[in-house]
């Protein structure tokens, strides 16, 4: 294992320390064990791993990753098979998270309950969003340390209820950062475009950006996108602007993260906005 700690030193830089689940040897994991976090794996080169009996990818050099939904149930059971055939599986308890409710009122009633003309556009888009999630980028950046990709007050958390115009809707995956328009976003980490739309009914300027084995960034309401699909972008590279587009009641932008069907709380890997630049809102 020690050069597999070399490894994940220069990839994890000043990160916290890797912990050793237990009974399974020659593993390490890394994140909180709760709804809506997202965890990072080491294992040896050539090892397989399944979470809940779905297989994984696992890079060469043995890191790999998974996620817990907001509302994932209590428990996860993760499988291990090493180069020489044996096997351990360890069951992981997800601790659950207390979840905000936020109302926002004077959305335009067209974003609360969608006109008939629009519900073809909507579907369209689906099958777009649908096809961008079903991209793998075998890269692993996702294993190293995230920036903001843009800062100020935190109008919105992750996993909140949110109530419209008075109206039950689903929750809201991600955190919300109010800025002016035209304030550049950058990528928080280096990664793959897979979705790159500057006019989506709900999102507005949407880009879906993958961090590596589906651990992707999802940046809404961009009054101007910058990139295409398909490109590499650094991180820090600017990938467009704040805006209010789509469902939107000001301007502010809208980070959310998923991997495969799990919604990831971005706060998870990036820790808090700075206390200089943030002001908490929404409920936190």
């Amino acid at each position: 294992m020690m050069r597999l700690a070399v490894v994940l030193g220069a990839l994890l830089l000043a990160a916290p320390a890797f912990a050793a689940p237990e009974h399974i040897p020659n593993l390490e994991l890394q994140g909180p064990m709760e709804q809506g976090s997202l965890v990072i794996g080491m294992a040896v080169p050539g090892a397989r791993a399944t979470l809940d009996g779905a297989a994984l990818p696992v890079a060469e050099n043995g890191l790999f990753a998974f996620g817990f939904d907001r509302d994932h149930g209590p428990a996860a059971r993760l499988a291990i098979t090493y180069p020489d055939g044996t096997s351990f599986e360890h069951l992981l308890e997800i601790a659950p998270r207390e979840w905000a409710i936020q109302r926002i009122d004077g959305l335009p009633q067209k974003y609360v309950t969608p006109p008939p003309e629009t519900l073809a556009r909507i579907a369209r888009e689906r099958e777009m969003k649908t096809a961008a999630r079903a991209v793998r980028v075998d890269d692993t950046w996702f294993a190293q340390p995230f920036v903001w990709p843009a800062t100020g007050p935190i109008s919105g958390v992750f996993g909140s209820q949110r109530i419209y115009n008075g109206e039950p809707r689903r929750p809201h995956y991600g955190v919300d950062v109010a800025a002016p328009t035209g304030t550049p976003i950058v990528a928080p980490q280096a990664g793959v475009v897979t979705l790159a739309e500057a006019d989506m009914y709900f999102e507005g300027g949407l880009v879906f950006l993958d961090h590596g084995h589906g651990v992707t960034s999802v940046m809404m309401h961009m009054s101007r996108v910058d990139v295409e699909t398909g490109q590499h972008v650094e991180q820090g590279e600017t990938i467009g602007a704040v805006g209010s587009t789509g469902r939107s009641t000001g301007p502010h932008l809208h980070w959310g993260m998923f991997w495969r069907g799990a919604q990831i709380d971005p706060v998870t890997l990036v820790g808090p906005m700075p206390a200089a630049k943030a002001t908490a809102a929404g409920g936190n």
